[in-house]
Order: C-alpha cells, then structure tokens, then sequence
C-alpha cells in the first residue's frame, strides 16, 4: 500500500501524511504550496483528495479520477 509522505530536500525531516492502508498515490502541490491533491482508494474506487500540506483537513473532490497535475 502506498502512503504520503513529505521530507526536506537533503531527506531528512520525514513525515507521514496519510495512513489509511488503501493507497494513496500521485501527489501533487497546488501553486501555493498550501495543499497537497492526491488520489486515494480509502473508499473503495479511486478518487481525488486534497489535503493541507501537514496532513489535516483531508476532503473528497471528485468521486472517480486522478490528481496528476493542479493544470489538468
């Protein structure tokens, strides 16, 4: 199973954003860098979450679908 995870650019500072067992795949920042969208199978069918960039405040957009890219 996949999970999210953030780290500073030397990989140090590790830390899980999800952890749901599911899968959770193709994270992508939004332009701010204030959120993560991300595609997650923790209801069964993939579909696209986003979340705040430490984790919190995670909210179901689209009930099918893929997060590849904010400009998609």
């Amino acid at each position: 199973n996949s999970e999210i995870y953030v780290m500073d650019s030397d990989g140090t500072d590790v830390i899980q954003l999800t952890n749901t067992g599911d899968g959770n795949w193709f994270p992508s920042w939004s332009p701010d860098g204030k959120q993560i969208a991300f595609t997650s199978r923790r209801f069964g069918d993939m579909e696209i979450f986003v979340m705040d960039r430490d984790g919190t405040n995670i909210n179901r957009l689209l009930q099918t679908g893929s997060a590849r890219s904010w400009s998609n």
